[in-house]
């Protein structure tokens, strides 16, 4: 998402659009995902009339969206137009896809310190400073409701415990009793942060176009730095370093070990697809172009046949897999009738 920014940022203050304009519209896409997200994650079809009292109002796509409108909204108001020019003689000019946007930097730096200050020093009442575990029967249950530590305390105190998810992973694990929410307040602070580093893939694309090579060698280099700035969290261990990665807290070691990867694997497919022409991205490139259309159909008919039926064994990876590629095949095919059709739906 954050590469697209750029990119579609780029192409439309090239010809001129005024930024004003497009600030307003980054906002209007912003609330659209915002209040679908709100809309299909709370479906009532048949208990009645849905109740505010319990309405979940932390998502997915609200996350999507309240990360887009920020990290656009930053590219609005600091980006520029046609990147600077250096001459390659300078010392610092193998990183100007970073320096030249160094009021960027800034700001993702101060946030992220702020999800540390808020993650490792925030007081919670009856936790351990700092706390990251799951509570419950965790740590000999001596935390019992502590799940999610700050990032849990923090959703409770702004949105009530009624309007967070009530049903989270850890508790089938952990017996918590406590609700929480994998998509909570302080976890949005690093999705910022990895949709920005989305957004330096796009600048990489844009200040180097044609340059094959010094585009694939930034790519590596930045899987390579976020790779070793994950090693060093976690102490390359599961859950003994500094910061494990957690997926449900979204910790800043979830999102380095991820966007390590993103990168390595942008670099991977931009080999194949634009540099050797050995691939087009089908059948991919199909659901890419319905993106929010597909992902709203599958959270709405995701419970379903012929997306879902019922496994012999409900434990089973085996199983779980066979129906998840089942269903992609069949949204793939879905996306790719669309396209044929050009019917696309955009926010």
């Amino acid at each position: 998402m954050g590469t697209s920014v750029a990119l579609a940022l780029n192409s439309a203050l090239q010809v001129n659009r005024s930024r004003w304009k497009l600030l307003t519209k980054v906002a209007w896409r912003t609330a659209a995902l915002v209040l679908l997200g709100i809309f299909i994650i709370n479906p009532n079809y048949c208990k009645g009339p849905l109740s505010w009292d319990t309405l979940r109002i932390p998502g997915v796509l609200q996350r999507l969206g309240l990360s887009y409108g920020v990290v656009a909204v930053l590219e609005l108001l600091c980006g520029k137009v046609y990147p600077e020019s250096l001459a390659l003689d300078n010392l610092w000019s193998p990183a100007r896809d970073v320096l030249i946007y160094w009021p960027q930097w800034i700001f993702i730096l101060l946030l992220e310190c702020a999800w540390l200050c808020l993650t490792l020093l925030l007081p919670v009442p009856g936790c351990p400073q700092g706390y990251l575990g799951p509570g419950g029967i965790g740590d000999f249950g001596q935390f019992a409701n502590c799940t999610g530590g700050a990032a849990g305390y923090i959703d409770r105190l702004v949105f009530g415990k009624n309007h967070i998810y009530q049903h989270p992973s850890c508790a089938r694990l952990y017996k918590t009793t406590v609700p929480f929410d994998p998509e909570n307040l302080l976890g949005l602070i690093n999705s910022i942060v990895m949709t920005f580093l989305g957004l330096q893939a796009g600048k990489i694309f844009l200040i180097y176009k044609g340059q094959n090579k010094q585009i694939m060698l930034r790519f590596l280099f930045w899987s390579i730095l976020l790779g070793v700035i994950s090693a060093i969290l976690t102490k390359c261990s599961k859950d003994h370093g500094f910061i494990p990665v957690n997926k449900n807290l979204w910790s800043i070691s979830y999102v380095t070990t991820l966007s390590s990867f993103a990168y390595i694997l942008l670099l991977l497919i931009y080999f194949m697809v634009d540099v050797k022409k050995h691939w087009t991205g089908a059948p991919f490139y199909f659901p890419g172009m319905n993106s929010i259309l597909v992902y709203v159909g599958h959270e709405v008919f995701e419970h379903y046949f012929p997306f879902r039926w019922k496994m012999l064994n409900d434990r089973s990876h085996g199983e779980h897999l066979a129906q998840n590629l089942v269903a992609t095949i069949i949204w793939v095919i879905i996306s790719y009738v669309l396209y044929k059709k050009k019917i696309f739906w955009k926010i």
